[in-house]
């Protein structure tokens, strides 16, 4: 009795085939565009010295080759549809970070890189599910208070202040 589907030795049915990832594909496809301007802006460069063995366009072409064969095993894997399952997407956390990101900007030049990056932090902490805003702000705002005098003072960088920035003499 044939219930109409082939088996393998021993009665067991075969392993269905799943589809191509299509997400996967894109970033496959992503990657490779990115190591094609990557080879492209580098070809682009002006002359560079003959002198060095080693000269500035090697660097982005090794990693533009290394962008190229991550694309092909991204797009092999998508193609034998080899990732597993993805977990079903959770829009709040992303949202937290998104706007973290945006505050951070829009704050950068009026409130100073300490407190615009002490919400940044903030909010990606929430984003991950950790500590309150009130805990979370002055926390980031330390931690960046410390970057912001290690680069500015220490390394003589401009980065942009804010009130905070300006109590330091």
């Amino acid at each position: 009795m044939s219930t109409g589907t082939p088996t393998e030795p021993g009665g067991a049915s075969p392993p269905a085939r799943r589809r191509p990832d299509v997400a996967a594909m894109a970033v496959a496809a992503l990657l490779a565009v990115a190591a094609g301007l990557i080879f492209w802006s580098t070809s682009q460069m002006g002359a560079v010295a003959q002198y060095a063995r080693i000269g500035p366009a090697v660097f982005p072409h090794v990693i533009a080759g290394g962008l190229v064969l991550l694309a092909i095993g991204t797009a092999i894997a998508a193609w034998r549809g080899d990732f597993p399952a993805r977990e079903p997407d959770n829009y709040g956390p992303v949202a937290w970070i998104t706007g973290g990101l945006v505050a951070q900007m829009l704050l950068l030049n009026v409130a100073g890189f300490s407190l615009a990056t002490g919400v940044l932090f903030a909010a990606t902490a929430r984003g991950f599910g950790r500590g309150p805003l009130w805990q979370t702000i002055p926390i980031g705002t330390v931690f960046a208070f410390v970057i912001w005098f290690i680069f500015s003072r220490g390394l003589s960088l401009t980065i942009p202040e804010g009130p905070l920035e300006r109590l330091v003499p």
